[in-house]
């Protein structure tokens, strides 16, 4: 069953509708701050329905707020999205679709926000849309794939609020012990922490550059330069070539000011915010704010917050609460993994049997070692043609080259302006009116000077890079989706007398889980039967192993 949603100001309005998406009965209530309107939607989600609203953006949040957690929904926000750009299927209506405004983000919602909220698609329009949207479905290129891939789609905007409402625990006292650990003590008044300070002094001195300011890149050029160092670039690779005292001083002052803009004490106080649990218990929490699908391969980007790019040297500051443990697991190697299942390519899965896919490929005798199976696997997946990655290739393709073949065939249809399709079914976007000049439109290179051929050669080269990735890490956001969204099911189930077992993390194939301490065995579990739920509606019977590496620990920064 399916209930259609939609609300202007304060009326919430709904619509049952049957197995050919008609209108069965429908019902109305007024959004109060007594609760009744969450009461009515409990009672329908009794029945387990799929829910279809124009966006889960506005109105999920405030759900969680209220207490009230939905299992599965159709976002035809995002669901749009898909179908629109699939090469397999044929999107032709062009009848304008606009979706509820979102307010600023100005903390957890309330019970009394939502009427503020700007109205959205009435409820006639929300069922002509989903009508519209099954009706392409239907008539698509292998709609079990993409039925797949909205059904994940959607359970990722569910999962992306809950993440948002539910936070991940963090210590303030550790993170802030950290930062003076690494920085020293906080400067006053806007000056640079201690350690920074003496590396600034230490450097200016190394470069005979008393005023230097190493965070000016033109400045830190120029007093490289005026040392008779020949750089191009103020880059990490750059210096580390470099036979000079400074290049260790000024590569950990880099480091480390990366850390303190990043993550030092003005994120913590503007992204971590102590609030009482439900007992009470004054908690810490980082509560990052997702985008389901916000990049173009379909991985997931944030507004602010950095929560995609954490760096080591603070997970010690994600802690568990007292009683709870974090299960943090991670798909070994996926992308090489998805690049295997979707070209069938049995060599290579034979070498993936394992934790390790690069050791395979040094035991098939691709490579001498690791580190060489690294550098050709990146080449393959990234286009490197030229240096170490360059080398290694043939060496790939003559052991797997159905794998290769693959990812060969993605980058010659993106040089040539053309689209590819992950595994499910979501399709790059065209290239720009300029890369379509470059790589053979009305204007083909035959036609340009020598200079302009060139250019045009390269530009199609990336983009031919790019179509050549476009496959492989979408198919694994796909993947990563799946195992997301199967896990939050799974969790749902484990149940108990206690606190529940919550997502609390989710790195493109990461996921971290913040569990009561009796139920982690079976959350380990849950994360194993999720990945392997996650290849089977995928790729079904493959042979492509897809290993997890779990951890159970305290705080995050255990789990590496």
């Amino acid at each position: 069953m399916e209930v259609a949603v939609s609300w202007s100001g304060s009326a919430l309005r709904w619509a049952r509708l049957d197995a050919d998406g008609r209108v069965v009965d429908s019902g109305a209530t007024e959004v109060t701050d007594d609760g009744g309107w969450v009461a009515v939607l409990a009672g329908l989600e009794q029945q387990r329905p799929r829910w279809v609203w124009a966006d889960s953006r506005p109105l999920v949040p405030h759900l969680l707020a209220a207490g009230l957690r939905l299992r599965r929904c159709h976002d035809l926000r995002l669901c749009r999205a898909v179908l629109s750009r699939s090469e397999r299927c044929r999107w032709t209506d062009e009848t304008p679709w606009h979706t509820p405004d979102t307010p600023p983000d100005d903390g957890a919602p309330s019970l009394l926000d939502l009427p503020q909220l700007a109205t959205g698609p009435s409820l006639e329009e929300v069922v002509a849309e989903y009508a519209r949207q099954r009706a392409v479905l239907a008539a698509a290129d292998q709609p079990g794939r993409l039925r797949l891939l909205l059904a994940a789609e959607s359970a990722g905007a569910l999962v992306a609020a809950e993440l948002k409402a539910d936070g991940m625990p963090w210590s303030r006292e550790v993170h802030d012990a950290e930062l003076r650990r690494l920085l020293g003590a906080p400067g006053a008044f806007g000056a640079r922490p201690e350690r920074l300070e003496t590396l600034v002094a230490e450097i200016r001195e190394l470069l005979h550059a008393p005023r230097l300011n190493p965070d000016s890149q033109p400045e830190l050029l120029q007093a490289l330069r005026a040392a008779g160092l020949g750089v191009q670039s103020t880059r990490q690779h750059e210096l580390e070539q470099l036979d000079h005292p400074v290049v260790g001083p000024l590569l950990e002052f880099k480091k480390l000011a990366r850390l303190l803009t990043a993550n030092g004490w003005h994120w913590l106080d503007t992204w971590v915010h102590v609030e009482p649990d439900v007992t009470g218990v004054p908690r810490g929490r980082f509560r990052p704010d997702y985008v389901v699908a916000g990049v173009v391969t379909g991985r997931w980007a944030t507004n602010g917050g950095g929560a995609l790019q954490l760096p080591r040297q603070i997970r010690r500051a994600v802690v568990a609460d007292p009683g709870h443990r974090l299960v943090v697991a991670d798909a070994s190697q996926l992308e090489p993994r998805i690049l295997a299942a979707m070209s069938g390519d049995d060599a290579m899965a034979r070498a993936g049997a394992g934790a390790d896919l690069y050791a395979g490929l040094v035991a098939d005798g691709v490579v001498a070692s690791r580190a060489e199976a690294k550098v050709a696997m990146l080449g393959a997946l990234y286009g490197a043609t030229s240096g170490e990655s360059g080398r290694l290739m043939p060496r790939l393709q003559r052991v797997y080259p159905r794998a290769v073949a693959l990812v060969e065939q993605a980058a010659r249809t993106g040089e040539a302006g053309g689209r590819v399709t992950t595994w499910l079914g979501r399709s790059s976007p065209p290239p720009s009116e300029a890369d379509w000049t470059a790589v053979g439109g009305e204007v083909g290179p035959a036609d340009l000077d020598v200079a302009d051929r060139a250019d045009a050669r390269r530009r199609a080269r990336d983009w031919g890079r790019f179509t050549r990735n476009f496959v492989v890490q979408g198919t694994a956001a796909e993947w990563a989706l799946c195992w997301l969204a199967g896990l939050r099911t799974r969790l749902w189930s484990l149940g108990g007398d206690g606190p529940p077992a919550r997502l609390a993390y989710f790195l493109h194939d990461e996921v971290v889980v913040h569990a009561p301490e009796p139920l982690t065995e079976a959350v380990v579990a849950a994360v194993h039967d999720a990945a392997a739920e996650a290849t089977g509606l995928l790729f079904g019977a493959t042979a492509v192993e897809f290993p997890l590496q779990v951890a159970v620990v305290e705080h995050y920064g255990q789990a590496k």
